[in-house]
């Protein structure tokens, strides 16, 4: 069988939002966005955020590690020592007040495990966190518009856009695995094994992000390092299948990245990171340029399958 890379077939699924996603979505954002309020006509009690200043004592003498200023805590979180957060209950804006605690003996500075200690403290505000109502209050501090109605068109809108970009992308993503199908390879032993050990040093990076390990990560999912690779096995084979056609049609239209497409790469590497090019340059090295230049060809080479495909639309 030739390789097949022009005309296919495919359909593309266009998904229409409805009034009950976006209703979902402004219910998230209510409760990812609570409304902050200064409380003044009250002393502080468990629940509350307070924002303090401390200073922590040991034998009389200061400790590192033991000073903040303008500290934020929430009374009965347990985020502190064992005893200190309840001793700021009942307290009022300005207020000082002498914490008394012992160290767990288990504490991770030593030299404090077991020890008693005093901070004095200064409660400078109390807030509490309250969710917003849906109104235009709300629109106007949390979606930026001047009322709800324009903050539930707007994110229609947002909604819709991040759909059709998915089904775009879903199509675009099968039309080149039904020409990578076509194409006639061989796929080695090493290239397979590079490619699973690949995909899990990613997962071992995502995992890292969330603070977990692979092994916590095995625990949790109940599997092992070994079954994760034999599982990944068929999603490499694939990965290395579509980067070989890829390749192919590159060869074959002689597709090229500019300098300008790989700038333009960069810049967007760069905003999706929080960084700047100047940040971004001491990792800047020949393989990471190969990098963003396969990702050029692949958008190019799926473009192109894209745009010589049958495509017929089912609206959901």
């Amino acid at each position: 069988m030739s390789f097949q890379y022009l005309g296919l077939t495919g359909q593309l699924e266009r998904h229409t939002v409805t009034d009950g996603e976006i209703d979902r979505q402004l219910q998230r954002l209510q409760q990812q966005s609570p409304r902050v309020a200064v409380i003044t006509d009250r002393p502080t009690q468990l629940g509350d955020e307070v924002v303090l200043d401390y200073a922590g004592f040991c034998d009389g003498e200061q400790f590192a590690g033991g000073t903040a200023e303008r500290q934020t805590l929430v009374l009965g979180s347990g985020t502190f020592i064992p005893g200190f957060e309840e001793q700021l209950v009942d307290k009022v804006p300005g207020e000082k007040v002498n914490v008394h605690v012992t160290f767990p003996e288990n504490y991770h500075a030593k030299e404090l495990a077991g020890k008693a200690a005093e901070f004095r403290c200064v409660v400078h505000e109390i807030r509490v966190k309250k969710p917003y109502e849906l109104d235009d209050t709300f629109a106007r501090e949390v979606g930026g518009c001047d009322t709800l109605e324009e903050m539930r068109r707007k994110l229609g809108e947002s909604l819709q856009a991040y759909a059709d970009e998915q089904g775009e992308m879903d199509l675009q993503d099968r039309l080149l695995r039904q020409a990578a199908e076509t194409l006639e390879m061989e796929i080695s032993e090493e290239a397979l094994k590079d490619a699973v050990e690949g995909q899990m040093r990613t997962l071992q990076a995502q995992l890292a992000q969330q603070g977990l390990t692979m092994q916590m990560y095995c625990s949790f999912m109940n599997t092992t390092e070994e079954k994760l690779r034999e599982d990944a096995v068929p999603t490499a084979r694939t990965a290395l299948q579509m980067q070989a056609a890829v390749e192919k049609i590159t060869e074959l239209e002689k597709l090229e990245a500019t300098q300008e497409e790989i700038g333009q790469a960069v810049a967007v590497i760069c905003r999706r990171n929080n960084m700047t090019v100047e940040q971004l340059r001491p990792y800047y090295d020949a393989e990471f340029e190969t990098a963003v230049i396969r990702s050029i060809m692949m958008s190019k080479a799926m473009r192109l399958i894209r745009d010589a495909a049958h495509v017929t639309e089912i609206v959901r």
